[in-house]
């Protein structure tokens, strides 16, 4: 008889979670399905790292349902644990052991044979470019390869599901590139990544879709480009070749903003096929030519500033 594996690999509904007087989770629901990478974004205290500890099981929710793995996490924690792996913003790696024999260690702790132990690192290492570095200590690896490091050594035991936390914080531009890549073949693989960062365009360019966490409640979720199209601010700007061009448009499109200088003009959009169809349909309509068309949508920043009210004061890094 086959076993047909959940659609999500994560399903939570109604999680909650308290520290005395202080709610910090209040009836979190999220579903994240298999082979993507989820993405969870808020500010400092909105309760992004005790989401996460409780579904790796390093804390006990107050109320709730969570499986994760296709595993009840409250019923079955083992079998959770065996089938993921976290990641923390803060390397477990052992700088005093070398890259290889932090692998090895973790290969003994999940208690593979010696041989498929052996072939396990040696093609991690290679995975992660780290097998010139292997027989060095870690204290001398770079952030970056000691995030790469941190990364490997979650993979020795074959997770489905990985947590990312801050994974790429204080990573120089071309490690944070290194990093996102390694990310993107995980999930082309198969593995689902969980991914809680405080860099927008981290979630921007890495997540199939982004919950926003504001006082422990989810406040929107979707893709980036749904999430966009949310905030007000959007626009089409439309640039003519001559002034004539430009009051023919003005004329068709009625109250829109005008640059006479630029001779541009700038419709307010959300940014979607349909609209922007429409709006190329009424000039064609009237045989008006646009010498160049650009769209504009909010970033992801202005989609957490609207979002998150207050709570957006607290530190929350783009770049």
């Amino acid at each position: 008889m086959t076993t047909t594996q959940p659609r999500s690999a994560i399903a939570v509904a109604g999680l909650r979670k308290s520290f005395g007087d202080h709610v910090v989770l209040d009836g979190l629901d999220l579903d994240v399905p298999r082979g993507t990478v989820f993405s969870l974004l808020g500010a400092n205290g909105a309760g992004k790292t005790t989401t996460v500890k409780i579904l790796s099981t390093l804390l006990r929710a107050d109320a709730g349902d969570a499986r994760v793995a296709g595993y009840d996490l409250a019923r079955d924690p083992d079998a959770v644990r065996a089938a993921i792996g976290v990641t923390g913003q803060f390397s477990a790696v052992d700088k005093l052991l070398t890259g290889e024999e932090n692998l090895r260690l973790m290969a003994d702790l999940h208690h593979l044979a010696r041989s498929e132990g052996r072939r396990r690192v040696a093609r991690l290492l290679d995975q992660f470019g780290l097998t010139e570095a292997a027989r060095k200590p870690a204290s001398a690896y770079s952030g970056g390869m000691l995030r790469r490091l941190d990364l490997a050594m979650t993979l020795v035991g074959n997770p489905q599901v990985i947590f990312l936390d801050e994974p790429t914080t204080g990573l120089d531009p071309r490690s944070r590139r290194d990093m996102w890549q390694i990310v993107r073949d995980l999930v082309a693989g198969g593995v689902t990544i969980f991914l809680t960062t405080q860099y927008l365009d981290e979630a921007d360019e890495l997540a199939d879709r982004i919950a926003v966490l504001d006082r422990g409640r989810v406040v929107a979720e979707g893709t980036a480009e749904e999430l966009k199209r949310r905030i007000p601010g959007g626009h089409v700007r439309l640039r003519f070749a001559d002034p004539q061009g430009l009051d023919a448009a003005m004329g068709v499109l009625g109250e829109v903003a005008r640059d006479n200088d630029a001779l541009a003009l700038r419709v307010p959009s959300d940014g979607s096929l349909r609209s922007l169809k429409t709006l190329i349909d009424r000039l064609d309509d009237r045989a008006i030519e646009v010498d160049e068309l650009s769209v504009h949508t909010p970033d992801l920043d202005d989609v957490f500033l609207a979002l998150t009210g207050d709570s957006a004061n607290e530190k929350v890094t783009t770049r």
